[in-house]
């Protein structure tokens, strides 16, 4: 896909890796990005940084009605959406002593958000005969997340979603792309994750936002389904499938060594 004369819409946009997306959507010619987080007041900060190309506007992803209300506006503002990335994430940094309620907000945002946006966006895009779809899970959705079970679970399923939607609508011209690195420099690793997931990613080698964004661009343009911007968590994905034993033995050791204050790479 070409993202020249397109339009798009970014959720969690505001900052981070949704923020660098849609600055890469813009310098690739995209027509109109919508940018959308939380915050009013965030959103029309970022559409002025990006220019005339992009618009703010404020939602709540993990809302049904909400993400319908908010492709209802971004078609009548913009026109038909082309790619909508699914890009808005928590992190809880809890273990097996999680609430329902921490487990009930992760589930809304970080799987049924791509649900709710696949829901809402599809009907024009299958009329349409084309459309892309872009979730951001995480690569702790192929492997897992050392010290925050429900982000290992949800990204786990935030794949399985993605996974589905390519299957189930690939032959009718919606392409689907999931996108799953490793550490990225951001506020999600800073202030919403567990002192050992942030040891665990920061050991693995951090990216920069602008280098996520990169590989997204040329993973949509080849049209592929697993964007990895950590190539090496491909390696990894093997192993799991090939040696789950060895594999958990590798991680296990990870584990060690990042309480111990070291770091390793997984395998």
């Amino acid at each position: 896909m070409e993202l020249r004369d397109r339009i798009a819409v970014v959720t969690g946009g505001a900052k981070g890796i949704g923020f660098a997306l849609a600055e890469a959507f813009v310098a690739e010619g995209a027509r109109g990005v919508a940018v959308v987080d939380l915050a009013q007041a965030d959103v029309d900060a970022a559409a002025a940084r990006l220019g005339d190309a992009a618009i703010g506007l404020a939602a709540d992803v993990s809302d049904a009605a909400a993400v319908r209300a908010l492709v209802a506006e971004v078609e009548e503002r913009l026109g038909p959406i082309d790619l909508f990335v699914s890009n808005a994430g928590i992190g809880t940094g809890a273990g097996v002593e999680a609430t329902d309620e921490v487990w009930d907000r992760i589930w809304r945002v970080n799987v049924l958000a791509h649900v709710h946006a696949a829901e809402a966006v599809l009907p024009s895009m299958l009329a349409r005969g084309e459309g892309y779809l872009l979730s951001t899970a995480s690569a702790a959705g192929l492997l897992s997340q050392i010290g925050d079970l429900p982000y290992s679970v949800t990204k786990h399923a935030a794949v399985s979603v993605a996974e589905w939607l390519a299957i189930t609508y690939g032959d009718r011209g919606i392409k689907v792309s999931c996108l799953c690195p490793q550490g990225v420099r951001t506020d999600l690793l800073a202030n919403a994750m567990g002192i050992s997931s942030v040891e665990t990613v920061v050991s693995q080698g951090l990216l920069e936002p602008a280098e996520v964004a990169a590989a997204v661009v040329a993973g949509i343009g080849a049209e592929q389904f697993l964007i990895l911007p950590h190539p090496e968590v491909a390696r990894y994905y093997q192993r799991r499938a090939t040696d789950p034993d060895r594999w958990l033995a590798g991680m296990r050791r990870l584990q060690a060594n990042i309480l111990a204050g070291l770091g390793d790479a997984p395998g």
